[in-house]
């Protein structure tokens, strides 16, 4: 396989693309038509040279992209559409304020889920065992256990559903590429779901680093533990990255064994589409990517060598 080094995520109704200094929104509308926008990315060339710092900054502004991108979807299934310029004006800065709270409020949610309980659960075990490392490894299970409850939950949701469907219409669209085929919507249809770079695949990879790194805290002080903990969440999120990037461009028997996990975990997150989500998911990438001269460079020379 070869990288394409495009990525994306699934919105309402949609799919995500991105692509080097720009990335497209697809969204099918409540008339069946689709909607593609294309968006502009500032990036630094400077930071995407340096390894791990590149990580939290890439993670930093794929939340943003996301935000945006999900929130591009939503206009399109507003119960009371904005008509005049002003009252689109209006409902742009609502919704940038609405943004901010929703990700203000998701952040302090996930940590209190996935980092502050886990934390105090670990601790009640303090009576009988005085081992760091064994703590944080019971820490960490006990992460893992309430990503895959919360995974599993929300993966019971109509609404939900349809947006892992639309994750596999990003994922196949994507493997459709990479594997040297043309982007039709047959090809994408036998295409694999599961894809090594996914975020999915990203989240599981922070917890199972977020064990080892907090296996050498020893401080004294629940408190000071804690916030050293939170501290070091950009590191990890950027040793984790590396990983990702490196598994994404690697087929290496080592690479493709420790990438298995977050594999499994995509069969939680991503669900076969329909072949109109397979059409929003081309859309969305002939938007930012010219995969005809994609395929042209990695695969028909190849093929006329042989």
């Amino acid at each position: 396989m070869k990288n394409s080094k495009i990525g994306g995520q699934a919105v309402i109704e949609g799919v995500m693309m991105r692509n080097s200094d720009k990335y497209a929104v697809a969204v099918r509308k409540p008339d069946h038509e689709i909607e593609v926008k294309t968006f502009d990315i500032t990036n630094d060339d400077k930071v995407s040279k340096i390894p791990i710092i590149r990580g939290i900054v890439t993670f930093v502004r794929s939340l943003a992209i996301g935000m945006k991108a999900l929130t591009f979807s939503s206009e399109f299934f507003e119960e009371e559409p904005a008509t005049t310029a002003e009252d689109k004006k209006k409902k742009e800065r609502e919704t940038k304020v609405e943004s901010v709270f929703v990700v203000a409020f998701s952040i302090l949610l996930a940590i209190a889920i996935f980092m502050a309980i886990p934390y105090l659960v670990s601790k009640f075990f303090v009576k009988w065992i005085d081992s760091n490392i064994l703590l944080s490894l019971i820490e960490g299970a006990i992460r893992i256990i309430f990503f895959f409850v919360y995974v599993i939950a929300i993966s019971r949701m109509d609404d939900i559903k349809r947006v892992f469907s639309y994750h596999g219409a990003e994922h196949k669209c994507i493997n459709c590429l990479e594997t040297g085929n043309e982007l039709t919507v047959e090809n994408v249809r036998n295409a694999s779901r599961f894809h090594k770079r996914c975020g999915t695949s990203f989240l599981f990879l922070v917890m199972i680093v977020s064990v080892i790194f907090y296996c050498f805290i020893n401080v004294d002080g629940r408190l000071l533990q804690f916030l050293i903990r939170l501290v070091l969440i950009p590191a990890i999120a950027g040793v984790s990255y590396e990983f990702v990037r490196l598994a994404g461009s690697s087929e290496g028997k080592l690479i493709n064994i420790l990438s298995k996990p977050g594999l499994w975990l995509q069969h939680l997150t991503t669900r076969e589409p329909s072949d109109d989500m397979i059409e929003v998911g081309i859309a969305s990438v002939e938007a930012v990517f010219d995969w005809q001269e994609f395929l042209d460079e990695y695969y028909r020379d190849e093929e006329a060598e042989s």
